[in-house]
């Protein structure tokens, strides 16, 4: 076991290197920009020259060369320093989700293997069972022994989330419920 997840660690890894070597230029400098300008090192520049700039372009620390009209300049440059900096958290944040939305349908993915893994094992301890002549409920044995129709699941997601509700609020679960359809959820989660 430990191998194996050892293994699945390594190619994960991997993987993750392959996608950060394939992005693009500009991906990679707006993920670097968003790396330093989130660091500690970074905020304390910013204190440092902006807090210097202000005292000195308001006389608190006199200094003998005429400085002249710079607090309309330093100003225009932090607008500008701010703008480029969303603009480079935007594209590392779309890029970040880009990742989620991968991992959400490797999850996915995975979820419903295991789902008709677990529906193959259950129909087999049910012959076990009657095999053996153990008493157990038929009505439960046959609802865990459906497999789940994925179409079913992401229909009902799509149904939740044109509702205004969002997957997992607990008032928009049971809406299926109320207009007597069967939810897809239920059964998912039923197996």
């Amino acid at each position: 076991m430990k191998e194996q997840l050892t293994s699945n660690i390594a190619r994960l890894v991997a993987r993750r290197r392959q996608e950060d070597a394939a992005a693009s230029l500009s991906d990679r400098i707006a993920e670097w920009i968003t790396k330093v300008a989130g660091s500690m090192a970074f905020i304390l520049l910013h204190l440092a020259f902006y807090g210097g700039a202000l005292l000195i372009l308001t006389d608190l620390i006199p200094v003998p060369v005429p400085i002249g009209e710079g607090l309309g300049l330093i100003g225009s440059f932090a607008s500008v320093e701010a703008i480029f900096l969303s603009l480079f958290v935007l594209m590392n944040q779309r890029r970040e989700e880009q990742r989620a939305d991968a991992r959400a349908d490797f999850t996915l993915h995975v979820s419903l293997l295991t789902e008709d893994e677990l529906t193959k094992l259950a129909t087999v301890i049910h012959r076990m069972a009657e095999k053996l002549e153990v008493p157990i409920d038929e009505e439960a044995a046959e609802e865990v022994e459906k497999n789940v129709d994925p179409e079913q699941v992401l229909d009902a997601l799509e149904d939740i989330e044109g509702d205004g509700g969002a997957p997992g609020h607990p008032a928009r679960h049971d809406a299926g419920t109320a207009t007597g359809r069967s939810s897809a959820m239920k059964a998912s989660t039923a197996s």
